[in-house]
């Protein structure tokens, strides 16, 4: 009978009540699993970012520990089975609500997630899906139209209104950068960025990432329509020239070393993402831009998701900046949607072949989706209009601005 009773004692049934606010978490992690499965809102990461959520919050998994990452640094001595000192409480316990005197003289048990988790720390997960991205990716659009670059660096707007947005709501630098690259309307990037600036953030920021970038078919035609005039929506833009593969052999290479010279954080995003679109292009390791594209995209989506909604925990999600974080994504997203449709507005009075603003929104680098809505917006008002090819120029770019805004953020704020 003891031993019955010691057993009840250790499972997450008795353990619920240490902390109730886990059945919160579950339930929200159910919610995000639904809208992933059954509405497909960006079911690829959001689906294993839900269930990584789950199984954080499941009393007495021990599968993810938030201590082992206090502070935003990875300490290994607690890896290695080191005991928690009193110095480590002092330095950590006003901060952070599951550091307490409890700890004191006690080990952690490193759990699967807390292993996977050191490939979000470490920057290796969001840059190998970016080289994953670049070898899906066509640049041919951007080559053949080299001012739909202006708009996609105008789209991430976005992201430095909402930082000052942020910082006047009282988040810390850090913090506000964090917040802000949600605009950028990538998930990878916001990953990264958030787990060099303020790791604390990182669940509810890759939340709200992911869950915007699947609404941008409905965030984005509003403000489109705001815009712009019935006229302006109608406007036919001319077909785009070919691009010889010599253009787009060089086009990685050329702005792989501008890039990364002008803005040096940046390297390793945008470093490999020009090298799984070298992949692509060049033609000479198909066996690598296969692998590139399916197999190990596929496997590092799994771990980015799971192990980053493992740090989506009560303590941390159930939180008022929680909600700032979600009012201020859609601001960041409704700010670089308007960035550049205004800006592709501005350069019609200068040029005297129109560009359709339409595809400004593009801008944002939610790829494709959101040179698709540019198209169906587009078509509701010229049924013989065909933009998807000319918002696929900003909506690449998009991708290249926002790794640089990134890497200016983390530049000037780490």
């Amino acid at each position: 009978m003891d031993a019955i009773i010691e057993f009840a004692k250790t499972t997450g049934f008795a353990l619920i009540a240490d902390n109730p606010l886990s059945l919160v978490m579950i339930a929200v992690s159910c919610v995000l699993m639904y809208l992933a499965i059954v509405k497909k809102f960006e079911p690829m990461l959001l689906l294993p970012i839900a269930f990584g959520m789950l199984l954080t919050n499941l009393p007495g998994a021990e599968m993810y520990h938030e201590i082992l990452f206090c502070g935003g640094h990875v300490h290994w001595d607690l890896f290695g089975g080191a005991e928690i000192t009193q110095e480590f409480i002092d330095m950590y316990s006003g901060t952070y609500s599951y550091v307490t005197q409890d700890l004191l003289g006690t080990t952690v048990q490193v759990g699967l997630i807390d292993i996977l988790y050191l490939g979000v720390k470490l920057g290796i997960y969001p840059c190998l899906i970016f080289m994953g991205v670049g070898a899906m990716t066509d640049f041919g659009p951007l080559i053949a139209n080299p001012k739909s670059l202006l708009l996609g660096a105008a789209a991430q707007l976005g992201i430095f209104v909402t930082y000052i947005g942020a910082r006047l709501m009282g988040f810390l630098p850090n913090e506000a950068g964090s917040i802000g690259i949600i605009g950028g309307a990538d998930g990878p990037t916001a990953i990264y960025t958030t787990s060099l600036l303020a790791p604390e953030l990182l669940g509810p920021i890759a939340v709200a990432a992911y869950s915007y970038m699947a609404l941008v078919p409905v965030i984005q035609p509003p403000i489109m329509k705001l815009l712009t005039t019935k006229e302006e929506r109608k406007i036919v833009m001319r077909e785009l020239r070919p691009v010889s593969q010599t253009e787009k052999i060089v086009f990685p290479i050329v702005v792989t070393i501008f890039v990364s010279m002008l803005v040096p954080s940046a390297a390793p995003l945008v470093g490999c993402l020009m090298l799984g679109n070298l992949f692509k292009e060049c033609g000479v390791v198909e066996r690598l831009n296969k692998t590139a594209q399916n197999e190990l995209m596929n496997i590092v989506t799994i771990f980015l998701g799971v192990s980053v909604g493992a740090t989506a925990t009560a303590s941390t999600f159930l939180a008022p900046k929680t909600l700032g974080i979600i009012a201020l994504g859609v601001v960041a997203f409704g700010m670089g949607t308007a960035g550049g449709v205004l800006l592709a507005k501005l350069m019609n009075l200068f040029l005297k072949e129109k560009i359709n603003p339409l595809i400004g929104s593009a801008g944002v680098s939610a790829v494709p989706m959101a040179a698709r809505v540019s198209q169906v917006v587009g078509q509701k008002y010229n049924p013989g209009n065909f933009l998807l090819m000319h918002a696929m120029g900003p909506n690449v770019a998009g991708v290249i601005g926002s790794a640089i805004a990134a890497g200016v953020l983390i530049s000037m704020l780490r």
